[in-house]
């Protein structure tokens, strides 16, 4: 990798493990110093030229400095700015947590990478359904235009406990607001 990105993840990595916040990747507008072989996989498995990320760590090192621009995804310092390529989602909810009831309810997602997000209206959940197969694929917003594919399990725990909304639609509440999943049965 280049000298100027492995310089400023060595100085994020210190600041993660400091317990600080999310790097203001927002902010940063760094000349694009063309493409990484770095792939996000559909089921959320980083590879680095062909071969599987091994390291967690660096994993979710990666994962703080992502960034969803108009062209493409970009690992983002302040110094260099660079193309990846992600097959669906960067990232895959593989946790749910559910605290209260009805319109009170709260959905908290936790990602592969160690992210919380709670839907809501800053965070909504979305279900695309492929219309040849009419299987769903579910996301949820996680932050800055980045979304997690719900994993299959999860998917079934938030069903198990949808509730019937307008026009024989089945959703979930969560922060006030009400998601669609599918046509009840």
């Amino acid at each position: 990798m280049a000298d100027g990105l492995s310089l400023g993840l060595a100085s994020l990595q210190r600041e993660l493990a400091e317990g600080r916040k999310l790097p203001p990747v927002e902010k940063w507008h760094p000349a694009h110093c063309g493409d990484i072989d770095i792939r996000i996989a559909k089921d959320g498995t980083w590879f680095h030229e062909g071969t599987p990320v091994g390291r967690r760590e660096l994993v979710r090192l990666f994962s703080t400095i992502l960034r969803k621009d108009p062209d493409g995804f970009h690992l983002v310092t302040p110094a260099e700015k660079m193309r990846i390529v992600v097959e669906d989602a960067p990232f895959m909810a593989v946790l749910l947590r559910a605290e209260g009831e009805g319109k009170n309810q709260r959905l908290i997602f936790t990602t592969n990478v160690g992210d919380e997000t709670v839907a809501g209206p800053e965070n909504p959940i979305r279900v695309e359904t492929n219309p040849l197969s009419e299987e769903p694929a579910p996301y949820v917003h996680v932050r800055r235009g980045l979304e997690a594919r719900i994993a299959r399990a999860v998917f079934y725990q938030m069903a198990d406990i949808a509730v019937p909304g307008e026009g024989g639609v089945l959703g979930v509440w969560s922060g006030g607001t009400f998601f669609p999943l599918g046509r009840a049965p």
